[in-house]
Order: structure tokens, then C-alpha cells, then sequence
């Protein structure tokens, strides 16, 4: 099948012509804004709660629901982000998720009691919720297959920026005026969106032929051959209107079940491995082995900033896959070196080797958690799912992240009151899990367009 308008190559011109990808890098920068404010509302509760509950007067049970009530906003945000990206598209999402956040930012700013701190703070998180799943699946969506692994990881890279400067700015600003801050990266991203073309598999997929022509040929480069992959692309679109029009059960059919299977999985084993528990009450665990908590902290923040770095480096060079087992397996070392710390300090023995053992743990912990674990389910969730279901299945699997990241969070300090040991041992046992999981069920997607993907694990 050829798409009408897809320039041909000339005769003595080479059959492919990569060109210079710089509209996907700027495509992808505006985009990656969504995920820089997706960290600013991850990181805003930590540096403000001493100030916000003297301010407003909140007693510890108000400020703990303010702290949680994003998470379910970001599960609202999860159950919708699906369906409002495959009726607005991509760039229609992302405004409608830069709009709630923006909003949120300015009720926090102007809150004078609890009930609209927690308004604002449940508009940021359906912000957060969306942005989680629109952002990984647009880039995976306009990146050529050699950059895509890369590009999607930058995703997490600028979640964890947004962490880290808002705890950093955070020590320094009010939180009113940190709340104010949150809305720069919005108002990037909706400038941006502005500038940059809609996802092409989502305009063929509405069937707007024209407008997929012309977007793919912004990003692949105005003098770049586009005919093979726009046929590629169109191909798959038109095999997959063929078959019928999706809805939640269907997505439990033979054809679908491994897809939705690996999707899930990966949020599962991302999740319940320990990451929010560790990652909210760092201070706490520093502090529980006797370790400075705000040196800890800080060493944690920057670790975790370079790492993610490396891992989108290496992705499309090591493979996903690879990634995920290195990963796993630093996981399961972080956590049994920081259950033995803590076993030490139970039982009172070698008690100088326990800050150390603890932050070396806790420090391989997020370590191995950046390189791998952290970017990388989202990643393959963005290039697993056949394009007619996308929506409905990518909502399913990223409510099951935000609803294992409440669990996680919410049951940590239970666990460590029944054992600080125990707890980790337990996380330890998970991502043992996890690791047999990767290698029975996640295929390498490295080097395959979306399509080939798709139609492999669907067959």
C-alpha cells in the first residue's frame, strides 16, 4: 500500500536517508516538560510540611491526607488518560493534564485552610496521572526505532530533576512561592505544543491521512524519504480497524493477554519492589540507622539524577531487557545489605558498621532502581500495546502503578514496625519475583519499529 503524498526518492538517491532528528529531540523536550512537572508535584509535599502545617494551622492527620490525596488524583488521571488521548489525541492530553496541574498550583498558592490545599493537590495529582501515561506513550510514538529507548527513558531522567530541584529550591523558597514554580514547566509544555507536530500513528489512526504525512515528515526531516516507514505504519493502522473495536473484556482475549500480561507485570515489579516506601521516608530510614538524614538524602537525589542519565544512555545499546535483570539484581543486594544493617542493630552487634551498611544499601537500592527498574517498565508499556487498544490498556496499566505506588507507600511504615529487617527481606523477595518474571515474559524491543513489536507479541 502507498500513502498518497509520501515523496518518493529520486533515481540515484539512497533508498533511506536517516536526515538529522533535531525535531524529535525538540518534540521530545516539550514533551518531557509534562514529566519535569510530574516530579515538581512528586517532590512538593517533602521540603514544605514543616512550613504548610504551621502556617495553615494542620494537624498531622490533615497534612498526611494532603501528602496522599495525589496519589488519587494520579489514579483518576490513570483511569481517564487513556480514553481523552485516543479522542483528543496526544498533544490534546497533555494540555488538558497541563491545565489541572496549573490550576492546582494556583489553589495551593492561594489555600488558606485544608480543604482547597487538598483540591489543589488532587488537580495535580489527575495531572500527574495522565502525564504518566500520554508522555512515554507520545515519544515512544514519534521517535524512529534507534532513538526510541533513549528518548522514552528521558521521561523518568526529568521525573527525577522535578523530584530533585523541588526538594533542593524547597529548603529555600515558601511553599507558596515553590507552589508558583510548578507552573513554569507548564506553561512551557503549552507553548511548546504550539510548535510541535501531533503523533503520526495517532493522526493515521483518526484516518487523517494528510496530517500523518505531514507530521512524520516535520520529524523524520523535509528531505527524508518517509514511503516505507508511513506505508509500514498504515499498514498495521489498516490490519488493526479490521479487527474489532475494543472494550475492557476484550482486552482479556488470547490475542491481547500477553501484551496487557507484560504491561501489567512490569508496573507490578516496579512498584512492589519497596521503591515509595524507600523513596518517601528516605530520611527516616538514614535517620532510624543513625546516618546524617540530610547528607543521605542528597547523595540519594544526586545518584539517582546521574544513573538515570546512564540508563538512558545505554538502553538502546544494552536493551531493555538486559537493563531490567541488572536492575533487578542490584535491587535484591540493596535491599539485603540494608535488612542486614538492620539486623545488626536489632541485635546489637558490630553497631559502627550499621549507618554505613544502611546508606551503601539504601544508595544501591535507588541506584539500581534509576538504571533500569524505574524507566524502563514505561518504556516497553509504550511500545507493547497494538495501537486499538493503547488507550484502554495503557490506562489499565498505569492505574495499576499509581494504585501499587498508594500500597507501597501506605504499608511501609507498618512493615517497619513489625520489622525494620523483615521489611526489607521482604522487598528482597519481591524483586527475586520480579527478576523471574523479566525473564520468562519481557521480550527485547530494541531495534524494532512499534509494529513489528506489536504484530510479534500479539501473534
Amino acid at each position: 500500500m502507498t500513502i498518497k503524498g509520501v515523496r518518493e526518492p529520486l533515481i540515484g538517491e539512497q533508498k533511506e536517508s536517516k536526515g538529522h532528528p533535531w525535531m524529535v529531540y525538540f518534540t521530545t523536550f516539550v514533551a518531557v516538560c509534562g514529566s519535569y512537572e510530574f516530579g515538581a508535584c512528586a517532590g512538593y509535599s517533602s521540603p514544605t510540611q514543616y512550613a504548610i502545617t504551621n502556617d495553615l494551622s494542620l494537624s498531622l492527620r490533615e497534612y498526611s491526607l494532603f501528602g496522599s490525596i495525589l496519589t488519587f488524583g494520579a489514579m483518576i488521571g490513570a483511569i481517564t488518560s487513556g480514553p481523552i488521548s485516543d479522542f483528543v489525541g496526544r498533544k490534546g492530553a497533555m494540555r488538558v493534564s497541563s491545565a489541572f496541574c496549573a490550576i492546582g498550583w494556583l489553589v495551593i498558592y492561594l489555600s488558606e485552610g485544608p480543604v482547597t490545599l487538598d483540591t489543589g493537590r488532587l488537580a495535580t495529582g489527575y495531572g500527574m496521572g495522565v502525564f504518566s501515561y500520554v508522555v512515554p506513550v507520545f515519544i515512544a510514538e514519534i521517535a524512529p526505532k534507534d532513538l526510541r529507548g533513549a528518548l522514552t527513558t528521558l521521561n523518568q531522567f526529568m521525573i527525577v530533576a522535578g523530584v530533585s530541584v523541588a526538594y533542593i529550591i524547597g529548603t529555600i523558597l515558601s511553599w507558596r512561592t515553590l507552589a508558583l514554580t510548578g507552573l513554569i514547566p507548564a506553561a512551557v509544555l503549552l507553548l511548546g505544543l504550539f510548535l510541535i507536530p501531533e503523533s503520526p500513528r495517532w493522526l493515521a489512526k483518526r484516518g487523517r491521512e494528510k496530517d500523518f504525512v505531514a507530521a512524520l515528515q516535520i520529524l523524520r526531516g523535509i528531505d527524508v524519504d518517509i514511503s516505507q516507514e508511513a506505508n509500514e505504519i498504515q499498514d498495521y493502522i489498516t490490519t488493526s480497524d479490521r479487527l474489532p473495536k475494543s472494550n475492557l473484556l476484550e482486552l482479556f482475549q488470547r490475542r491481547y493477554l500477553r501484551s496487557l500480561t507484560i504491561g501489567v507485570g512490569l508496573m507490578l515489579c516496579q512498584q512492589l519492589g519497596g521503591i515509595n516506601g524507600v523513596v518517601f521516608y528516605t530520611s527516616s530510614i538514614f535517620d532510624l540507622a543513625g546516618f546524617p538524614s540530610t547528607t543521605g538524602t542528597i547523595l540519594y537525589a544526586c545518584l539517582q539524577v546521574v544513573i538515570t542519565g546512564l540508563g538512558a544512555a545505554l538502553i538502546d545499546k544494552a536493551g531493555r531487557k538486559p537493563l531490567l535483570l541488572v536492575s533487578g539484581s542490584g535491587l535484591v543486594t540493596g535491599c539485603i545489605l540494608t535488612a542486614v544493617a538492620f539486623y545488626l542493630k536489632v541485635q546489637q552487634v558490630s553497631m559502627g558498621s550499621v549507618p554505613a551498611l544502611a546508606l551503601t544499601g539504601i544508595l544501591v537500592y535507588i541506584g539500581s532502581f534509576s538504571i533500569g527498574m524505574g524507566a524502563i517498565p514505561w518504556v516497553v508499556m509504550s511500545e507493547i500495546f497494538p495501537i486499538n487498544i493503547k488507550g484502554q490498556a495503557g490506562s489499565i496499566a498505569t492505574l495499576v502503578n499509581w494504585f501499587g505506588a498508594w500500597l507501597c507507600s501506605y504499608t511501609f511504615n507498618f512493615l517497619m514496625s513489625w520489622s525494620s529487617y523483615g521489611t526489607f527481606i521482604l522487598y528482597a523477595a519481591i524483586n527475586v519475583l520480579a527478576i523471574l518474571f523479566i525473564v520468562v515474559a519481557v521480550p527485547e524491543t530494541k531495534g524494532k519499529s512499534l509494529e513489528q513489536l506489536q504484530a510479534a507479541i500479539s501473534a
